[in-house]
């Protein structure tokens, strides 16, 4: 008569081991969510337009997570099969297998479950911070005027450009085929210093935005006429602009600062 093996339980360590992976990093993810978006810092990360979204989701999150800790410990691993009539011998027989494959599962396991609690404790603890100067400078491409972003600002015979922060204008030097229409716009502009190639009298103030989230965003920057800038600002700092558009003899605008003042760095320090 064959024997009847007994399935497999998990220990406690093993099933607190799992909820934590399981409903453990996604309730600490929706908490760091929410609060992020409380204190109004989630746009460091997301664009305005999708945080309604992403608050939404971490609650509905933040309710399975609790409703999952409700079960039995270790019910996550209860399948519902019942293997008892399987025959001994055949167990017998890949009993080593089986477990050179339970140790390979629980290392891997482990191992994951490290850097996802790392991840997670990172964005608990370290405090939010806007992308790095050094970032926007990596993720320029060469060209002195330049907007990468994936928006295009549709320019017209009666476009507004009051409302132009620095990608508009980025977009309108980098793309306006009649400079000359936009010679003489006043501007209020607000960005940090990053070089302009070997220009010891001009710089670009470059606003750094975002169409999505962080992952998409793009460096966009405008020259400003700035002499001997170096002796007066430091890469990255933040300053507003105000001044007039002006176009050069051969086609290329450039805005004629009438003061530079150096400002904190912006509660929201991205352009969407």
């Amino acid at each position: 008569m064959p024997e009847t093996t007994t399935a497999h339980r998990p220990s406690r360590a093993q099933a607190l081991g799992t909820r934590w992976l399981g409903a453990g990093l996604a309730a600490a993810l929706a908490i760091a969510t929410l609060g992020l978006a409380f204190t109004g810092r989630l746009t460091l990360y997301i664009s305005p337009e999708t945080v309604w979204f992403a608050v939404a989701a971490a609650i509905a999150t933040l309710v399975g997570a609790v409703w999952s800790c409700m079960l039995p410990l270790g019910a996550e691993q209860d399948h519902g099969h019942d293997h008892g009539d399987s025959g001994g011998d055949h167990d017998h027989d890949h009993a080593p297998v089986r477990s050179s494959r339970r140790v390979l599962g629980v290392v891997a396991g482990a191992t994951g479950g490290v850097i996802a609690t790392g991840v997670v404790a990172g964005a608990l603890l370290l405090p939010p911070a806007s992308l790095s100067v050094d970032m926007a400078m990596q993720r320029a491409p060469v060209g002195n005027v330049l907007f990468a972003g994936a928006d295009n600002v549709a320019l017209g015979a009666n476009t507004d450009t009051s409302t132009f922060g620095v990608g508009g204008w980025a977009s309108v030097f980098a793309t306006g085929s009649r400079p000359e229409k936009y010679d003489g716009s006043t501007v209020t502009l607000t960005g940090f210093l990053t070089p302009s190639g070997s220009a010891k009298d001009q710089a670009h103030l470059t606003r750094m935005v975002i169409t999505h989230c962080v992952l998409d965003a793009q460096p966009a920057s405008v020259p400003v006429g700035i002499s001997g800038w170096q002796g007066q600002y430091a890469v990255g700092d933040w300053v507003q602009v105000k001044g007039t558009v002006r176009a050069s003899a051969d086609g290329k605008l450039s805005i004629v600062p009438a003061s530079v003042s150096k400002i904190p760095e912006p509660k929201d320090p991205y352009e969407h």
